[in-house]
């Protein structure tokens, strides 16, 4: 057995810990392993996670894993071998993959706190793997400037940003939300095996429609339903214009077609 959920319990729950001495007892924490570049991102970025908000937010967490992983130096081309066929290098460590796999045990804990869903987070990982951006290529920001991926390549952020409405789970309650820190739950007990990702090409475990898709399909319903909306709405204004010279006519106070719609749970 691989223990690898046990793993990712002990890395969320020493983030956990950060979280609570910063947020319950004001202390300052200094986070190092031994290198600096791969248990030390884990723990800074998921405190962070669990601290603001905002890197609970789509945008905020693309800017969470510039700040703690890009930049900080995590060496993405020694541990996840892109374009190396040594696969047994001891350099290889899913080191990345553990920590996108606690930021979905922390959003399984508290489905509302979080803006983005985990399709999201599975396409960051299908593309840490893919090469096709330019985002975790190389070990540094040096070398990736050296190498000018900036005017060679495409960043992953742009292609999600273009394609954001996929990307949000509709059960996230901004408001709710607002400057609140999570303390999640890291027990053993707690952690859950991430099917939709690790078994979505097994035909026996495929899970069921995903909640993205479904949220997609009712987007694409409301944006139908509103295109005749105002449609209707500009007969009406017509219609109304063309009367307007004849006898004044008793206001009407029922409400208007946009209101009507909105009151519909789509």
């Amino acid at each position: 057995a691989t223990h690898w959920l046990d793993h990712v319990k002990q890395i969320l729950a020493g983030a956990v810990k950060i979280a609570d001495k910063v947020e319950n007892h004001k202390t300052s924490v200094v986070v190092h392993c031994s290198d600096g570049w791969d248990r030390t991102a884990q723990l800074t970025s998921l405190a962070m996670l669990l601290l603001d908000s905002h890197y609970r937010t789509l945008r905020g967490f693309q800017v969470l894993v510039e700040k703690e992983w890009l930049s900080f130096g995590h060496k993405f081309n020694h541990r996840v071998g892109h374009g190396d066929d040594k696969h047994n290098d001891p350099d290889r460590s899913p080191v990345f993959l553990q920590f996108i796999d606690c930021v979905w045990q922390v959003s399984q804990q508290f489905p509302n706190a979080f803006e983005f869903n985990d399709y999201f987070l599975t396409t960051v990982l299908d593309h840490l793997y893919s090469c096709l951006f330019g985002t975790f290529l190389f070990n540094s920001d040096k070398e990736r400037r050296d190498n000018k991926l900036s005017t060679r390549t495409q960043s992953l952020w742009s292609f999600i940003n273009s394609k954001r409405a996929i990307f949000l789970n509709p059960m996230y309650c901004a408001p709710l939300d607002n400057k609140v820190a999570l303390f999640p739950v890291a027990s053993i007990r707690y952690m859950k095996f991430w099917k939709s990702y690790y078994c979505r090409w097994n035909p026996r475990m495929r899970p069921q429609d995903s909640v993205h898709l479904r949220h997609a399909q009712l987007a694409s319903l409301r944006d139908q339903l509103q295109v005749k909306v105002d449609l209707l709405e500009r007969e009406l204004e017509n219609k109304t214009g063309r009367e307007g010279a004849g006898p004044r006519r008793q206001e009407n106070h029922n409400p208007s077609l946009s209101a009507r719609f909105e009151s519909i749970n789509i």
